[in-house]
This record gives C-alpha cells, structure tokens and sequence, in this order.
C-alpha cells in the first residue's frame, strides 16, 4: 500500500540542494528530509496546541454534565446578633434582650429522576467531544499539508536560485563574447546593448528570486518550527488511488471533517430531546443538617430532615417551549451543514485529483519543452558564432530555455503538493496514517482521566494535576 512505501521512503536522504541555500541558511552536519520537516510541525505547531487544549475543555464539559447526576453536598453558615426590649406594664421599666447566635446546616441533595434531561445532556456533550477530536484531526492534515507546501516552497525557490544564477553566468559570458565581436567588427554597439539589457534583467530577476528564497524559508520556519538545512530533494511520490469514484467514497466516510459533522449532528439531536424531556417533572432526594447555639446561653438546638421532593415548572413565559423549538432548530441546521460538508470534501477529492492530473501532465510537457529549448538554444549560439544569427537571437533562445527549466521547478513542487493534497482530500494526512516517528497525542487519555469529575485530592485526581503540571511546562 502507498502508505506503507511512503512510510518506508519518507526517510531517504538525497542529494543536497544547490549552493544557493546555503548562502542564505547556516550550513549544517546533517540532511533534513520531508519526513524531518512534517514531524517538526507535528511537535510545533502552535495551532494544534491550541485545539488540543480546546478538546481539553471539552472533555471538561463531560464531567460538568455528569455532575449533575451525582450527590450535591454543601454546607452554610451564619452568626446572627438579636437584640430588642420587653416591657409588661406601664409600670415596669423595660427590660432590654441580646443574644448572639451562631449556626451551621450541611446540605445535601441527589436527583432520582428527571425523565432522561440529565442523562441526554451527558450524551450531547459526549458526542461533542467526538465532533472536537474529528476537528483537530482535520487540523492536523492541514498543519502537515502546509509543510509539505513550505519544504517544496523552500526547494523549488532554491532551485530558481541557481537557475538564476547559471543564467546570469551564461550572460555574462554572451556579454563578454559579443564586446569581443564588437571590437573585431562582426557586430554593432546594439548588440552589446541589447546583451548589457538582458544582463541587468537577469540581475533583478536573480534579486526577485533571492527575495522569494528567503520568504519560503520564512514560511518554513513559521510552520516547521526552525530554520530550514540542506534540504534533500522529497521522496517518491506517495501512490495514489487512481478512482476519483472511489476517492470520493472514502473521504464522506472517513474525512475528519465529514466525522466532525456527524457528531455535530448527534449532539444537536440529543440536545432536543434533554430539552423534551427538561418540561418534565424533577424527583430529588433532599437531606438537611443543622445545628445552632447561643452564646452565654445553654440553649442550643440539633436537626436534621431527609425527604423526597417532586416539582415541576408549569409556566415560564415560553421559555422552555421555545428552548425546544431552539434546540429543533439547531438540529436542522447541523444536518444541512453535514449535507454541506460532505458535497465540499468531494468537491475537494474531484479538486485535488484534477490538480495532481494537470500538474502531471505540466511536468512531463515542460521536460519536453527543455529538451527542446536546449538543442534549440545551442544551435542558435553555434550559428551566431559563424555569423548566421544574431545576439538577440541568442539571447531569446536563452531565455527560452530558462523559463522552460523554472516551469519544470515549479511543476515540480505543484506535483507533491498536490499528491499530498489527495490525501489530505481523503482523509488520510495524519502523523498515524504517515507513520511518522512521533509520539502521537492520545485525545483520549485526558479525556479518561476527568470524565468522571475525580476530587482534588483524590488518587485519580493528583495525577490528573501532574498531567496539568506537564502540559504547562510543554
């Protein structure tokens, strides 16, 4: 399978690049391959820290709900100062009364049963955490497909580099060779002009392209995470499907995006149905208690209740009736956005096979071109010599050549992006599917660790705080 021979391929070291990139990058000891670089946006990307931490508050969310199934205790307290006068009689002088009492009740609550309203709401935020790892995953082939992008980025700009650079050199030399022409009478001042013309073109078109070098290193390092050294040209190309058919039947039922959806659309529907069941009446168990004493007083008081309450809203201005129609609502909304969703990843298969296709088809009509232009370029330079062409004639044969070769670069690197972007298209650009050599991040494991709302100092909670402590310090 492509994966397996990508897997194997990802970590062959090929020749450097042209001198070019070391002149703007140190030098190092070692080959960076294509591997290398997916594996540092892997472990840097400051996106995936982000939504890694939002599938942490989601798991949050879990916990939060199932609270709600579970013993509540509390407890309140309270210091109370009385004071006031009696009087019996007009007779009797009054009598002034002062006490200071304080008090302290533990409160505890459980809900028996509540038709179901608690229990959907933990599944609804279940499905939602389902629906936030799809999402990060959709994120992380977008995080690995941009690298891909910058290290072609970095190779084809490096390229163009010394493409320059050669032409420069031969331009030079046609420079040189038609000032010796001159001097003996075989041209005129115009052909030296026109050669001095095309020099200084190939001058700025060199800064152009030095200038583009060093923004894709930029965008390497943005997305890698450092500066890009001694890259290696990119491994075969990973084997992709040739059934656009079948492609697209892959990527609706196993594209990150088109699972997000799915889930997406669970939980709206759950959240209807907590909201059916939320106008239903509510059964508690309740128990009370308390104990109160006066000071400079030997009165003091102890009780305690257990009972079973039963209650239900009648009327809200509406609101619960609308909170249903809401919840509705939002429910048709998540099955249209899964329709959506789903006709968009095939629209990005159908897109993404006609990119690899047309690029294909680029690649092997540009090496055709450079054949051409080649023999075609020193033909008109051997016939110059002889008197039977012109320098410009040279000159736009040169030129001929160097933009064949600079299309054969581009074509190039379009190729990989666009075999990465079929996969990325189906679902299968993730760091697990690559086989890249990282510790994949579990979505899981915290997510096992506090789906249950362990206390703070419970075993299970300690060792959730030195998980906590170690995500800090990453």
């Amino acid at each position: 399978m492509y994966l397996s021979r990508f897997k194997r391929t990802l970590c062959r070291i090929g020749v450097a690049l042209p001198l070019a990139l070391a002149l703007v990058v140190p030098r190092p000891a070692f080959a960076e391959t294509l591997a290398d670089a997916l594996v540092g946006a892997y472990e840097r990307s400051g996106l995936l820290e982000q939504n890694r931490a939002l599938l942490r508050a989601a798991d949050e969310d879990v916990a939060s709900a199932k609270s709600a199934l579970k013993p509540v205790l509390r407890w309140a307290g309270g210091l109370t100062q009385s004071f006031g006068s009696t009087r019996t009689s007009s007779l009797v002088s009054s009598q002034s009364t002062a006490s200071l009492t304080a008090s302290i009740n533990l409160i505890g609550e459980l809900l028996l049963y509540d038709f179901g309203a608690s229990q959907y709401r933990v599944e609804a935020t279940k499905e939602t955490v389902l629906a936030t790892r799809q999402t990060l995953l959709d994120l992380e082939q977008q995080v690995l497909l941009r690298a891909v992008a910058a290290y072609m980025g970095v190779i084809e700009a490096s390229d163009v580099v010394a493409l320059r650079n050669n032409n420069l050199r031969l331009l030079t030399q046609e420079l040189r060779a038609a000032r010796d022409r001159f001097d003996v009478g075989e041209v005129t001042n115009t052909d030296v002009a026109i050669a001095e013309a095309q020099l200084a073109e190939a001058r700025s078109g060199l800064a152009g392209a030095e200038g583009a070098l060093l923004r894709a290193v930029e965008e390497y390092r943005n997305v890698v995470g450092r500066t890009p050294s001694n890259l290696t040209p990119p491994p075969q190309l990973p084997n992709v499907s040739g059934n656009l058919e079948a492609a697209k039947a892959l990527a609706v039922r196993r594209h990150p995006a088109v699972l997000a959806a799915q889930h997406q659309v669970a939980a709206a529907r759950l959240a209807v149905s907590s909201n059916e069941s939320a106008m239903s009446p509510r059964i508690t168990l309740q128990g009370n208690y308390g104990l109160s004493e006066t000071f400079d007083s030997k009165r003091y008081s102890r009780s305690g209740s257990v009972g079973v309450e039963a209650g239900q809203t009648i009327y809200q201005g509406g609101a619960l009736s609308s909170a249903v129609r809401r919840a509705m609502a939002q429910e048709d909304a998540q099955r249209a956005n899964l329709h959506v969703v789903s006709r968009e990843v095939a629209q990005e298969v159908g897109n993404a096979y006609a990119s690899l296709s047309s690029t294909r088809a680029q690649l092997e009509a540009s090496d055709r071109q450079i054949r051409a232009a080649r023999t075609a370029f020193e033909g008109v330079r051997e016939e110059a010599k002889l008197g039977a062409r012109t320098t410009l004639d040279v000159l736009d044969a040169e030129q001929v050549l160097l933009d064949a070769e600079s299309t054969r670069v581009t074509a190039r690197a379009n190729l990989y992006i666009a075999a990465y972007a079929v996969l990325a298209s189906t679902g299968q650009l993730t760091a697990r599917d690559l086989g890249l050599p990282v510790q994949l991040y579990d979505a899981a494991a915290y997510y096992n660790l506090v789906k249950d709302g362990p206390a703070k100092y419970s075993k299970q909670g300690q060792a959730l705080d030195r998980v906590l402590r170690a995500l800090q310090k990453n």
